[in-house]
């Protein structure tokens, strides 16, 4: 047993191959984790980047993970695996989703967004919702395409790295967090945080794109650290992640809009399509709920999500 005065607190930063990079004050540790851990990894991660730490140093600068702090919130995905399913990690101590997304070139998957708001809703994470290369479009068209987000508790920060719009907002979303970046490719992520800070998008994608470039590839998990406090991570996955665990007929409770008129249906097991008594058809004929937010419900739940 090691003498806990021996001990130093860090994060785990980094992850690949079973070595685990610890970002501590008396610096950067490789570390392995204590075999007590591994026997526990049967049904799913038992520690993922984002973790905090304490890591025994050893003589040859190395170290070993002796204890793993509780987290205060995690994404998580369930892997299919032929013995039953393995509970995977993403990100621990994850304090909120931030989806980037192009008001143009390309346009906006809003399908896709509302699939990741429902991944934030179902995990209990904040989500924020960046709109890139407003001036593509103008600010007038941006709010058309994101404003119906806002009044459902999403906030949006409406951007531009050519004009320098919204730079500052950005910062301070991130500022002292621990961030999960999601959108589709092409919307500009890489430039937008280049401009927040130097050199920081190249970064952030060469790690995504080594990690993606194969079935047999070896991935790389990693926090990148944010020169104003906190830390960002990509989350090239969370495209195909499943709703793991959701039942079609819970799906409503992770839409605010529909959340909240489902108890004054006429019908407890209401599909909200065509039943007589339904207070969401109700409200999406009197305009309160937005078609485009309602299609997307619909095919989450019968299929085709995008």
């Amino acid at each position: 047993m090691s003498d806990e005065a021996s001990l130093i607190p860090g994060r785990v930063i980094r992850l690949q191959s079973g070595f685990y990079t610890v970002e501590t004050p008396q610096g950067t540790w490789t570390c392995k984790l204590r075999g007590r851990f591994k026997l526990e990894q049967k049904d799913g991660d038992v520690i993922s980047v984002g973790d905090c730490v304490q890591i025994l140093p050893l003589s040859d600068g190395t170290g070993v993970i002796e204890v793993i702090e509780p987290r205060h919130s995690e994404l998580v995905r369930m892997d299919p695996r032929p013995r039953g399913e393995y509970r995977q990690i993403l990100l621990a101590n994850i304090d909120q989703i931030v989806a980037v997304f192009a008001c143009a070139n390309p346009e906006p998957r809003l399908r896709m967004l509302d699939r990741f708001l429902v991944i934030a809703e179902k995990q209990g994470i904040p989500a924020v919702i960046i709109a890139n290369k407003v001036d593509l479009v103008g600010m007038e068209r941006a709010r058309e395409l994101f404003g119906m987000y806002p009044p459902l508790g999403y906030p949006v920060i409406y951007t531009s790295v050519r004009q320098g719009v919204g730079l500052d907002e950005v910062r301070e979303c991130l500022r002292g967090k621990i961030t999960g970046l999601a959108g589709p490719s092409g919307v500009g992520k890489s430039s937008l945080l280049n401009a927040i800070q130097p050199h920081l998008g190249l970064a952030v994608r060469e790690v995504s794109e080594a990690s993606g470039k194969g079935r047999h590839t070896t991935v790389v998990r990693q926090l990148f650290r944010l020169e104003m406090g906190g830390y960002v991570a990509d989350l090239p996955g969370l495209r195909a992640l499943a709703l793991w665990d959701t039942q079609p007929e819970e799906l409503d409770g992770y839409f605010p809009e529909l959340r909240d008129r489902v108890a004054q249906c006429q019908f407890s097991d209401c599909t909200h399509t065509t039943e007589p008594g339904c207070a969401v058809l109700a409200a999406l004929e009197r305009g309160e709920i937005h078609p485009a937010r309602y299609e997307s419900y619909l095919r989450m739940r019968f299929g085709g999500e995008e």
